[in-house]
């Protein structure tokens, strides 16, 4: 009896979902002024950058995020100053619902259209001053959603004003991604690893049917 052979080639459509949904998630991971540097999450506006995290301790223990959180309730934000003139500035920080069609693409140029902020503010720290370089922020977000952060600080000698505008989400979908690309994967795996033994128990089958 031939060996029977494998056909990677039946695996590739499951190959292509898996890079795509891993492709969601990478999508998903960081956008607007917020950016992955060198595995650490970093917010930038204007020429200022400071370190970026999120959690969830409630729901989530330790677990760091860049922007999009799994569950509503009680969320920390928490910015490290990276440089020394931005103690010396106040800065706001605002949550606001994205009532937008631009989903994660809104820029500060969209939200000016809209003008007065404040019907669709969540959540607003006014702006301070932080000698110590940390600007902490608690909120509790009361239901799952599409959400924008901006964070504004002036120059420290000039008449200009800096933003970072990162539109998040709240109980969003790139965990199911991560999961179900999991599942798939281990699927194809299982599927490549035992499709000779199927194929031979199915050519047993086949010849015992034909005895009969």
């Amino acid at each position: 009896m031939n060996q029977p052979s494998r056909k990677p080639s039946s695996l590739y459509p499951g190959i292509i979902l898996v890079i795509a949904l891993l492709s969601l998630f990478g999508k998903a991971h960081a956008h607007g002024g917020v950016a992955i540097e060198e595995d650490i999450c970093m917010i930038r506006f204007g020429f200022y950058k400071a370190h970026f995290t999120v959690y969830q301790r409630q729901t989530r223990g330790g677990e760091e995020f860049c922007e999009d959180l799994p569950d509503a309730g009680p969320t920390t934000f928490f910015m490290g100053y990276l440089h020394n003139s931005l103690k010396d500035v106040p800065v706001d920080f605002r949550i606001i619902r994205n009532t937008t069609d631009l989903g994660r693409y809104v820029k500060w140029r969209d939200l000016e259209k809209i003008g007065d902020l404040e019907p669709m503010t969540v959540f607003y720290l006014p702006p301070e001053r932080r000698a110590d370089g940390m600007l902490k922020i608690h909120h509790t977000f009361d239901r799952k959603g599409n959400y924008i952060g901006v964070v504004t600080a002036r120059h420290p000698s000039q008449d200009k004003i800096y933003r970072a505008v990162f539109p998040f989400q709240v109980g969003n979908s790139r965990f199911i991604y991560i999961a179900l690309a999991a599942i798939i994967a281990v699927f194809l795996f299982l599927q490549w690893r035992f499709q000779p033994i199927n194929i031979f128990m199915r050519w047993l089958l086949l010849r015992r049917n034909r005895a009969s």
